[in-house]
């Protein structure tokens, strides 16, 4: 029995004690420093970032990708032809119909605009003089147009080419047989030879049908003279 009693004072001590030493267990916690209010970054690499090494004193670093060449200079013929070619030379014209004949020398001007570096437009005017026929001197304007094709490449040295024409012919004297202004065909062709990319020597030759007086005429011309090409 007295064991008894012992074993329960015992059991009241301890629960007594107890509550005396809850305080100072909430307070060694509290005297704890509490955490820090911004969190702690910590810069550290994993793995060194690698730099460049550095030139040398006076070296110039090269370029990464080299500059591209400039494009070539365009030549006549190419893809970039020249749009314009611009003739100009002498011209001999003979001339015959049923009232006179006469041959006639003058100044030829053609002006070709280029559609393709093997087609293009024409336009030409023979202004061409003679001598003495019946009722005064022998004159004559031929004004014709029309297609003009080229074989080339023109980058050649000789371009062979044709062309097909038509207009007026203006004549002079005037005669009783009819007036002096007409129906003109022009069929011919001829070559030029490449000087330079700008300016070529042309030689050419011309079927001529007029239609003047009131009859039909066959007659040619032939010439020579330079081309400016731009």
């Amino acid at each position: 029995m007295k064991r008894f009693a012992f074993a329960a004072l015992l059991s009241l001590a301890l629960c007594a004690a107890l509550p005396a030493q809850q305080p100072s267990f909430f307070a060694l916690s509290s005297a704890q420093p509490s955490a820090p209010a911004t969190p702690v970054s910590y810069n550290f690499d994993l793995v060194p970032a690698l730099a460049l090494p550095a030139a040398a004193p006076g070296s110039v670093p090269s370029a990464a990708l080299p500059d591209a060449p400039a494009p070539p200079k365009p030549a006549y013929g190419d893809d970039d032809f020249y749009r314009w070619d611009l003739g100009v030379g002498y011209e001999f014209f003979h001339f015959k119909s049923s009232i006179f004949s006469a041959n006639l020398s003058g100044l030829h001007t053609t002006l070709t605009y280029n559609l393709k570096d093997w087609f293009g437009l024409e336009g030409s005017l023979v202004s061409a003089f003679g001598g003495d026929v019946i009722g005064g001197d022998s004159k004559s304007v031929l004004y014709t147009a029309g297609g003009r094709i080229g074989w080339g490449p023109s980058k050649r040295r000789w371009t062979p080419w044709a062309h097909a024409l038509i207009g007026g012919i203006h004549m002079n004297p005037q005669i009783a047989a009819g007036g002096r202004n007409g129906f003109a065909v022009q069929a011919g062709g001829g070559a030029d030879w490449r000087w330079n990319d700008r300016v070529s020597l042309r030689a050419e030759g011309d079927y001529v049908r007029t239609q003047l007086y009131s009859t039909s005429q066959n007659n040619f011309q032939f010439g020579f003279g330079a081309v400016i090409h731009f």
